[in-house]
C-alpha cells in the first residue's frame, strides 16, 4: 500500500508544502528513510540525520526549512507526537485474519456471529455467546459461555474472554490476556494470622496452623468501549458484583487486576503494575510501570501513580504520588534526597562525637 503527501496530510487534517503528489508506502526513522518512506522528524535534533537520508518528504517541526533539509515535500503538526496517532493508524494493514468463520473454528450453535465477523482457526466460542458486527477473532481465542463482546472488536491470538464477560464496541484484547479468570479469594475457618497482624500491627504474633477455603467468584467482568487489554493482562472477575472496566480505559502487557476492582474511564495502566482486590480507581488515573495499588483503596479522579511505587493508602483526586510507600511526589522528592544525605550526616555525627570525646579527656 502506498499513500501520497497530500492523502497523508488530508488524514492528519494540516497542510501539506512542496510535492505534494509523492508516494509513500512506509514511515522510518529519519536515519533510516529511503525515497519511499516518510521521514519522522519532528524536532531539530533530527536535521544532521535527515540530512544524510534519501528521503523525500518528512513530517517536521514547525518553523523547519523544508528545502534547506533538502527534501521535495513536507508536512508541519502543531503536535507532532500526536500526528503519530494518524499515520500508524493510516498504515496498519492489521493482523491477517481471514473474512468469515474458518473451518477448524469450534463454535457454538447457540452463539450469535454478527454480520462481517472474522472467525480465525481453532477459535472457540460457547455457549450463547455474542459477538458483535465486524469483531474479528484471530487463531486459538476463547470466547466463554454467555460472554458479549461489542462491534469491531479485535481479540488476537490466544486470548480467552471468560463466562458471563462483557465488553462494548471496539474492544482490543492482546495475545495471551485473560478475561474473566476466577479471582483470587480464600477465608480461613478461623482469625488468620494476617488478620491479627492488620488489627495489632505487631510484628511479634502467635502462629498458628490454618487452612484456606475458596470464595468462588460469581460475577464477572464488565468493560466499556474503546478498551484495550494487553498481552498476557489478567483481569478477574468479581466475587459477587462485576469487576468494571471504564470506557477508552488502556492496559498495558503484563498487568494485573484482581476481583471486584472498579477502574474508571480513559485510565491509563502500564506493564507489571496491578490492582489489588476491592480497590476503585476514577476516571484518567495513570499508573506507571511496576507500580501496585493494594486492596479496598480508593484513588482519585487524574491521579498520578509514579512508576514501582506501592500505593498502601487513599490517593485524593489530582494528585501524584511516588515512592513505597507513596507519598506525594515532591515530598518523595524531598525524602529521597534527605536519604542520600544520609551517610554523609552520619559520617558529621561520628566526627563531633569524636571530638566531644576528646574535649571531655582534656577537661
Amino acid at each position: 500500500m502506498s499513500y501520497t503527501i497530500e492523502q497523508i496530510a488530508d488524514q492528519l487534517g494540516v497542510p501539506a508544502e512542496g510535492d505534494v503528489s509523492i508516494r509513500i508506502e512506509r514511515a522510518a526513522e529519519p536515519s533510516e528513510a529511503g525515497t519511499d518512506a516518510l521521514a519522522l522528524a519532528m524536532h531539530p535534533k533530527y536535521s544532521d540525520k535527515l540530512e544524510c537520508s534519501a528521503a523525500r518528504a518528512a513530517i517536521l517541526w514547525e518553523g523547519a526549512d523544508w528545502r534547506g533539509l533538502g527534501l521535495e515535500a513536507a508536512i508541519f503538526f502543531p503536535r507532532p507526537r500526536f500526528a503519530m496517532a494518524a499515520i500508524t493508524q493510516l498504515m496498519d494493514e492489521g493482523p491477517d485474519i481471514a473474512p468469515g468463520v474458518h473451518p477448524s473454528a469450534d463454535i457454538d450453535p447457540t452463539a450469535d456471529i454478527g454480520s462481517g465477523a472474522a472467525i480465525g482457526p481453532y477459535v472457540v466460542i460457547g455457549k450463547r455467546a455474542l459477538i458483535g458486527r465486524n469483531a474479528r477473532i484471530a487463531a486459538h481465542a476463547v470466547i466463554g459461555a454467555d460472554a458479549h463482546v461489542g462491534d469491531d472488536a479485535l481479540i488476537l491470538e490466544g486470548a480467552k474472554i471468560g463466562a458471563r464477560v462483557h465488553a462494548g464496541d471496539r474492544l482490543l484484547v492482546k495475545p495471551g490476556a485473560v478475561i474473566g479468570a476466577d479471582g483470587f479469594s480464600f477465608v480461613t475457618p478461623e482469625k488468620s494470622t494476617v488478620e491479627s497482624v492488620r488489627e495489632t500491627l505487631d510484628s511479634r504474633f502467635e502462629a498458628r496452623a490454618q487452612s484456606l477455603v475458596r470464595i468462588h467468584s460469581l460475577g464477572s467482568v464488565r468493560i466499556g468501549d474503546d478498551v484495550e487489554i494487553g498481552a498476557n493482562s489478567t483481569i478477574d472477575r468479581g466475587t459477587v458484583q462485576d469487576t468494571t472496566i471504564g470506557s477508552g480505559t488502556k492496559i498495558d502487557n503484563q498487568v494485573q487486576i484482581g476481583h471486584n476492582v472498579t477502574i474508571g474511564n480513559d485510565c491509563l495502566l502500564c506493564g507489571h503494575s496491578g490492582v489489588a482486590g476491592s480497590s476503585f480507581l476514577g476516571d484518567r488515573v495513570v499508573v506507571g510501570g511496576a507500580a501496585s495499588i493494594a486492596d479496598h483503596l480508593s484513588v482519585g479522579n487524574d491521579a498520578v501513580i509514579a512508576g514501582k511505587s506501592g500505593v498502601a493508602s487513599n490517593v485524593p483526586a489530582g494528585r501524584a504520588m511516588m515512592g513505597y510507600p507513596a507519598m506525594p511526589l515532591d515530598r518523595n522528592v524531598e525524602a529521597y534526597k534527605a536519604l542520600r544525605r544520609l551517610p554523609r550526616l552520619i559520617k558529621t555525627i561520628a566526627e563531633l562525637k569524636s571530638s566531644l570525646r576528646s574535649m571531655e579527656k582534656r577537661n
